[in-house]
This record gives C-alpha cells, structure tokens and sequence, in this order.
C-alpha cells in the first residue's frame, strides 16, 4: 500500500492486487481554480502496475460534484480503450442517486465493498 497526495487535502490510497488496482480517494476538496488531475494521475498509476482494472473506493467522498464526475469518466474512456474495466466501492447512497441522475449507473458499477467490487457481484462459491 502506498499513499500519494494529490493536492492540498486529497490523498490516494493504492493498493495492488492480483490484476487490480484498488485506490482509495482521501479528501477531495476542489479548488476550481487550481483542480487536481484525479484521472491523470489514476491512469497514470494503472499504466506503471500494467493493469486496466481499477476499483475506486469512495466512501470518503462526500458528494460526487460535476468535476468528480467527469474526471471519474475521463477515466472510464482510457480503461475501456484498453479493455478495462472500472468499479466503484462505498458509495453513499445520496451518491448512487447522483449517478442515477446522471444515468451513469451502468458506466460505473457501484458495489458495497472492494471484494464485492473485484468479484463483480459473483458468488466466490460458485463455480465461473
């Protein structure tokens, strides 16, 4: 695990995992002046772990804003480029109602916890 600021008050917590990259999204407060490169330095990260397959843990996002959003599909279109996928983890359910809003729920698969997210709603126990 390893932290990475990404600006004044933002953090991210990257873990790596078999074919994953999980980072977990500390204290985004956006300065419009000055917003931090979130998909930038996301993509950048899973280029260097030579992994396309990222689960965002945002329970500490308090409310997904406009440039969250777009940064989070930025993101979405260089995964799906490179075969990827995207998963989100911990989303508050004032949040799930954002993406619903947006009609986003199907571009950004939203799950209960990390494992949830990796397994993709499947059941460990059953064969695949």
């Amino acid at each position: 695990m390893c932290m990475q600021a990404l600006s004044a008050g933002c953090k991210l917590e990257v873990d790596r995992g078999p074919d994953w990259l999980m980072v977990k999204v500390w204290g985004l407060e956006v300065d419009l002046e000055n917003p931090p490169a979130l998909a930038d330095v996301i993509w950048a990260m899973a280029q260097q772990h030579f992994t396309y397959r990222i689960v965002l843990e945002l329970d500490q996002i308090p409310v997904l804003n406009s440039y969250l959003i777009g940064q989070l599909i930025q993101l979405y279109k260089r995964i799906r480029q490179h075969d990827g996928v995207l998963r989100l983890c911990g989303l508050s359910p004032y949040n799930r109602r954002v993406l619903r809003g947006c009609a986003l729920e199907d571009q950004f698969p939203a799950y209960a916890s990390r494992v949830e997210a990796v397994l993709g709603g499947s059941d460990p126990r059953l064969p695949r």
